[in-house]
C-alpha cells in the first residue's frame, strides 16, 4: 500500500477529508466532523505522525498578528486649540460621508424615532451628518475636550433647526453626566483608537443599550507595518496642516485590528455585534444589543453573608441564667394545678 503525502497546511476542507479517510488520522476524524460544523479550522500536520491538531481561526489570526505591527497609543483627548481647529476644518468628507450611508444600510428596518448616543462626538461632523439623514432622531452627544465641543456649537449654531435635536455634553467615560439611562442607538466615531483601554467604550456601550439597541461604531484600524501606515498617511493627509498630518499617523499607529476588536467584544460580553474592514484605512463595529446582563468573567462577586449574631447568648451571659432546656418532642408535661387551701 503506498502512503498518501501529507497535505499542506493551505489544502482545502475537502482535501483533508479525504486524506483522513484512509486511516492514517481516523481517530481525529470524528472530532474534525463534530468542531468544523461550528468554526473554520485549519489542520496542522507534523512530521508523518497521524496525530492532528486543529487550529482555530483565533489562533492563527495571533500568529498573524505576531508578525504585525506593535499597537503605540497616543493621548486620549485632543485639547489643544490647534488640533481642534484642524481637526474641524479637515477634509473628512469621503470617509464621513460613508457612514449614514452604510448605518442605513445595515439596519433597513430601523425606527424612524430615536434617541441617539454619541461618544466621542468631537466637532459633531459625524453627528450633523446622521441628524440629516435620520430627521427622527434626537442626539445626546459627549465629547471630554472643550475644545472640540466649542467647534460643535459653532457647527450647530449654523443650523439653528438642526441644534433642536441636539444636547452637547462635556464630560469623561465612564461617569459624563449622561441624561438617560438607555438609548434606542449608541454611535461612537473614530474614538475607539484614541483609548487606552478599550473596555471603557465598550463598557459604556453594555450600561445604556438595552435589547434591541443599534450600535455603529466606525473607526481607524491599524496597519500591518510602519511603511504601510506613512504610506496611507502621506495619500489622505499629505495636503492637511502638518498638526494633522502628525496626529493621523499617531491614530494609525494606536489602532486596533479587526480580530482586537472581535477578542474586545467577546471580553464585554457584546457577541452580537460584528466587525468588518471597511476601506483600507477603516473598520466598522455594527449590530444590535440582544442581551444586556454581564458576562461572568466581568460580574462583581456576590458578597458574603455576615454571620447572624447570637442575641440570646450575649443576653444569657448577661443575666447570668442558663438557658431553658426544650422539652423532647412527644413528652410534653401539662401543668398541674395547685389547690390552694
Amino acid at each position: 500500500m503506498v502512503q498518501p503525502s501529507l497535505p499542506s497546511e493551505d489544502c482545502s476542507m475537502v482535501d483533508l477529508r479525504g486524506w483522513l479517510k484512509c486511516g492514517l488520522a481516523r481517530c481525529a476524524y470524528r472530532d474534525f466532523e463534530t468542531w468544523s460544523a461550528r468554526h473554520r479550522f485549519r489542520m496542522v500536520l507534523r512530521g508523518r505522525s497521524s496525530r492532528a491538531i486543529l487550529v482555530a481561526e483565533d489562533d492563527l489570526s495571533k500568529q498573524k498578528e505576531a508578525k504585525q505591527m506593535k499597537r503605540v497609543v497616543e493621548p486620549e483627548l485632543m485639547t489643544e486649540a490647534e488640533q481642534a481647529q484642524a481637526y474641524a476644518g479637515a477634509d473628512f468628507e469621503s470617509a464621513h460621508s460613508l457612514y449614514p450611508r452604510l448605518f442605513a444600510e445595515k439596519f433597513p428596518r430601523r425606527g424612524r424615532q430615536a434617541t441617539v448616543l454619541d461618544l466621542g462626538c468631537g466637532p459633531c461632523d459625524v453627528t450633523i451628518r446622521f441628524a440629516k439623514a435620520n430627521p427622527g432622531y434626537r442626539f445626546h452627544a459627549v465629547d471630554g475636550s472643550a475644545a472640540m465641543l466649542r467647534y460643535g456649537r459653532r457647527a450647530l449654531a449654523k443650523q439653528p433647526t438642526l441644534a433642536r435635536r441636539f444636547k452637547l455634553i462635556e464630560g469623561f467615560i465612564p461617569g459624563a453626566p449622561i441624561p438617560k439611562r438607555k438609548y434606542d442607538v449608541i454611535l461612537s466615531s473614530s474614538f475607539l483608537h484614541h483609548l487606552h483601554d478599550p473596555q471603557v467604550l465598550w463598557q459604556t456601550v453594555r450600561r445604556y443599550a438595552r435589547s434591541g439597541t443599534l450600535v455603529f461604531v466606525p473607526d481607524l484600524r491599524r496597519p500591518s507595518s510602519l511603511a504601510q501606515a506613512r504610506a496611507l498617511a502621506e495619500k489622505y493627509s499629505g495636503s492637511e496642516p502638518e498638526v494633522l498630518r502628525r496626529d493621523f499617523f499617531n491614530s494609525l499607529l494606536a489602532a486596533f485590528t479587526p480580530a482586537e476588536v472581535r477578542r474586545q467584544l467577546r471580553q464585554a460580553g457584546l457577541n452580537g455585534l460584528t466587525v468588518e474592514s471597511i476601506s483600507d484605512r477603516h473598520l466598522l463595529v455594527f449590530g444590535t444589543v440582544t442581551c444586556t446582563v454581564q458576562p461572568a468573567a466581568l460580574r462583581d462577586p456576590k458578597p458574603t453573608r455576615k454571620p447572624r449574631k447570637a442575641y440570646r447568648s450575649t443576653r444569657i451571659a448577661r443575666s447570668g441564667r442558663a438557658p431553658a432546656t426544650a422539652a423532647p418532642s412527644g413528652s410534653s408535661r401539662r401543668r398541674r394545678s395547685i389547690p390552694t387551701s
